[in-house]
């Protein structure tokens, strides 16, 4: 199932404009904000850094291209908080909000550094890789999520079907497609592949340009 933000190679939605080097890292005040609420929100333990994508992905595709970047970010949220009962839709709304058992979890201000430190290390033990430096791999087409149909994959549409490369293997890592729906870790290998732009794009900016994907195990099939 295709959803709206899987934006990549399509025509008009308008030219990606990079940001400046000397860009702040918040443009508005509010931005900082979102994203302090988004992490200590994520603190509490109630949903995976992949459940809170797709929470993201799910959004209404007439809301999705309409918010800004830090507005997905907080209606993303504000649908986890709900579906996973931390708060109601009346305490959204403005009510009086119910003394919480999470109240204790919360993160308070000298423990952000350390949190941001230590980030969310993904990588765990599993299954030796299938595929080695050098090998050439098909990827899966469609693009999609095997195990809980619409659900969250990191395969993009525009690298399915396509041959590449492997460039390196990263070890086992936690496979997104799982954990976003509460079916476990299932950690898989994880690879660097690397396309031609022009089997991408179909007319790419530079001859010999490349696209390089990170892709996990079951993504990929071995080219015969």
């Amino acid at each position: 199932m295709s959803r709206v933000h899987d934006m990549g190679g399509r025509f008009g939605d308008g030219r990606v404009t990079p940001d400046l080097e000397d860009a702040p890292v918040s443009a508005q005040d509010w931005h900082a904000r979102a994203l302090a609420v988004t992490l200590a929100a994520g603190a509490l333990g109630q949903w995976t850094l992949d459940r809170s994508r797709f929470a993201r992905e799910s959004l209404g595709p007439s809301d999705y291209m309409a918010f800004s970047y830090y507005e997905k970010w907080l209606a993303g949220l504000a649908d986890l908080l709900v579906d996973c009962g931390v708060v109601s839709r009346a305490e959204l709304a403005g009510a009086e909000p119910e003394a919480s058992p999470l109240a204790a979890r919360r993160m308070a201000a000298e423990r952000v550094p350390g949190a941001l430190a230590r980030g969310g290390p993904v990588s765990r033990d599993g299954a030796a890789p299938r595929f080695a430096v050098g090998d050439l791999v098909r990827t899966r087409r469609p693009a999609r999520n095997v195990l809980v149909p619409g659900g969250h994959t990191r395969l993009p549409g525009y690298a399915a079907g396509l041959t590449g490369r492997v460039e390196r293997c990263h070890g086992c890592h936690v496979f997104p497609d799982a954990n976003a729906h509460g079916l476990g870790e299932r950690p898989e290998p994880l690879y660097t592949v690397v396309f031609d732009a022009g089997a991408v794009w179909g007319a790419p900016e530079r001859a010999g340009d490349s696209v390089s994907c990170d892709l996990w195990d079951s993504y990929l099939e071995p080219l015969a």
